[in-house]
C-alpha cells in the first residue's frame, strides 16, 4: 500500500494553499520585516502620547505596505524561482515550497543574532551545521523573532528619549508654579507635536527602520 502524498494532486493543492492561507497571519508576523516595524510604531505612538492616534488600523495599514516595500526583494526571488515554475508546472509544490524556503530562510538570518540562533540551537538539541542555510527553520524563525524584538526596542527607546525630556521639562515647569493638579501630558503633547513636525519625525523613523534591515 502506497503511503506517500501526491503533490500534483489537484486536491492536495487546493488544500495546501488553504493551509497556507490559513497560517498566512502567523507567517507575516514570524517571517517579515513587520513585527518590527509595528513594534517601532506602537512605541512611538506610546512617546507622543497620543494613545489612540494614529489609531491601529493607520498603524497596521503602515506596517504592512512597508514591510511589502522591505520584502519586494525576497518575495521577487521567491516569484522568479519558486511560484513562477509552479504555476508553469515545471515543478511540484515540494519542490517549490523548498525553493520558497531559502530566500525567506536568508533574509531571517541577516537580521538574526548569533546569539539567539545558538539559545535555540542548545535548546532544541539539534547539531550545529556547517553553514547558516542549514540551519533548520524550527531555529530559525525564533532566534528571527526575538532578535527582531530586541531590535525594535532598541529603536523605541532611542524614540523614547526625545519626548521624555519634553515630559520632564514641562513637569518641572508645573510643579514650580504649584500647578500640581494640572496634567503635565495635556501641556506637553502640543510640544512633542511641533517637535516631531519641526524635524520631520516621519521621514526620521520610517526612513530609520527601512535602513535598519540593511
Amino acid at each position: 500500500m502506497n503511503n506517500t502524498v501526491d503533490m500534483n494532486n489537484p486536491v492536495m493543492s487546493v488544500f495546501l494553499i488553504i493551509s497556507f492561507l490559513s497560517l498566512l497571519p502567523a507567517v507575516l508576523v514570524m517571517f517579515t520585516s513587520f513585527t518590527r516595524i509595528v513594534v517601532v510604531l506602537g512605541f512611538l505612538r506610546q512617546a507622543i502620547g497620543g494613545q489612540q492616534i494614529p489609531p491601529n488600523p493607520v498603524i497596521i495599514g503602515l506596517s504592512l505596505f512597508l514591510t511589502l516595500f522591505i520584502m519586494g526583494p525576497t518575495v521577487d526571488v521567491i516569484t522568479k524561482e519558486s511560484v513562477n515554475p509552479y504555476m508553469d508546472k515545471q515543478i511540484n509544490m515540494g519542490e517549490a515550497l523548498k525553493r520558497a524556503e531559502n530566500p525567506v530562510k536568508t533574509f531571517m538570518l541577516k537580521q538574526t543574532r548569533e546569539k539567539d540562533i545558538a539559545l535555540f540551537l542548545k535548546l532544541s538539541k539539534e547539531p550545529v551545521p556547517a553553514k547558516p542555510a542549514d540551519l533548520p527553520l524550527k531555529v530559525v524563525v525564533p532566534a528571527f523573532a526575538i532578535s527582531e524584538l530586541k531590535t525594535a526596542f532598541e529603536i523605541g527607546f532611542l524614540i523614547f528619549i526625545p519626548f521624555l525630556i519634553i515630559d520632564m521639562v514641562v513637569a518641572s515647569i508645573l510643579l514650580s508654579m504649584g500647578m500640581m493638579m494640572l496634567p503635565p501630558v495635556m501641556i506637553s503633547l502640543p510640544f512633542k507635536l511641533l517637535l516631531f513636525v519641526l524635524v520631520d519625525g516621519w521621514n526620521l523613523v520610517i526612513g530609520s527602520i527601512v535602513r535598519s534591515f540593511n
